[in-house]
């Protein structure tokens, strides 16, 4: 796979690679090509590497050791970020870094699958950053991303869309779905609004009061 180097706009969204499961080349093709950087959480830098992508940061705590100035040396010029705090996830490391660099919005790829603590708190992370960076994280079979109190987009009929709070989530009406919900609360573990469609191609609107609710675009 070759070079992400086609736009340099931080206006368009980064790209962290964590190191869950791994998604399909055409996938990972698209989003090189329009992610004016490209970051690789330290523990999937062998996998990373291996697909001959190039990369522009690679940060983590580092605690596997290796020869770094030989692993990256076709690889230059890239950043190398020690990140030592153990009070973090890699993943929310380098969305403090990207913070930082005045990045606005990112794509989150390999965050999901494999271990399940790791995709737990890879989906909680959508929450916790909310505020300061608009984040989309995706696999082969979904795109999940965290919404604002009201929501619109167009989508064609018979979209998979699921609704999962993170916690609690009150208020909730939603118009355009299959089931559509009226004032309602959704609560993890006891009631979600999953496996929902769109009811036809237009517009859905999604509205609550309080809560973080993550929708899911998903395809089997």
């Amino acid at each position: 796979m070759s070079s992400h180097h086609i736009v340099r706009d931080e206006q368009e969204p980064a790209l962290i690679i964590a190191n869950g499961q791994s998604c399909s080349f055409e996938l990972m093709g698209q989003l090189l090509e329009w992610s004016p950087v490209v970051m690789v959480l330290d523990g999937a830098i062998h996998r990373v590497l291996e697909l001959g992508i190039k990369l522009d940061i690679v940060l983590g705590d580092f605690d596997k050791t290796e020869n770094w100035d030989e692993l990256l040396a076709n690889q230059q010029p890239v950043e190398v970020v020690h990140t030592p705090n153990q009070n973090k996830t890699d993943l929310e490391k380098g969305l403090d870094f990207l913070i930082a660099k005045g990045h606005k919005a990112v794509n989150i790829l390999w965050a999901t699958g494999k271990r399940a603590d790791h995709h737990i708190n890879n989906l909680s992370t959508l929450a916790k950053y909310k505020d300061q960076i608009t984040i989309v994280m995706l696999d082969d079979h979904s795109k999940i991303f965290n919404l604002p109190n009201q929501f619109t987009k167009w989508y064609p009929a018979n979209q998979n869309i699921s609704l999962i709070p993170l916690g609690s989530v009150f208020g909730l009406t939603t118009k355009g779905l299959t089931y559509n919900l009226q004032n309602e609360d959704l609560h993890l573990g006891i009631r979600t609004s999953s496996s929902n469609k769109t009811e036809a191609d237009g517009l859905i609107e999604i509205k609550f009061d309080s809560g973080n609710l993550l929708l899911m675009e998903c395809n089997d």
